[in-house]
């Protein structure tokens, strides 16, 4: 498990934009087992992919005129039970950190896996966000 010290300012990338921390399984079953409105979940990371490409992106996609009812993260590595609660709701796909996932009404409809961020501009995932978001939300 990282450190908090470490975690702490990735966290905050995402808190000072609006984004929810959902830190145990609870939160994030309270959050995702909602049967109505849409939600952004960010499994957060300490990765450089997420801190130069993901977390600019969800960013980015906060100040959208279309946009999710709740932008929520969980952090991998630190936030284990609430991690592993989150990629349940994101079966088939495999553990992906960092990844961004859209749900809609209690079901995933829109997901980025890790390696649909590596080596992408923030800009481009944040359009294919945007895509998603004039799609569902």
């Amino acid at each position: 498990m990282y450190p908090e010290e470490i975690c702490k300012p990735m966290r905050e990338d995402l808190t000072s934009v609006g984004f929810v921390e959902l830190k145990n399984p609870e939160e994030v079953s309270k959050v995702l087992d909602s049967n109505e409105g849409t939600v952004l979940l960010m499994v957060n990371s300490v990765c450089g992919c997420a801190a130069g490409n993901a977390r600019p992106a969800v960013k980015m996609s906060t100040t959208f005129s279309k946009k999710p009812d709740v932008f929520a993260t969980v952090f991998a590595g630190q936030d284990v039970g609430a991690t592993a609660t989150a990629r349940e709701y994101m079966q088939p796909y495999p553990p992906s950190s960092p990844s961004i996932a859209l749900f809609k009404d209690g079901n995933l409809v829109h997901f980025i896996e890790r390696h649909h961020i590596e080596g992408r501009p923030a800009q481009m995932i944040a359009e294919n966000l945007e895509q998603a978001f004039n799609s569902y939300c």
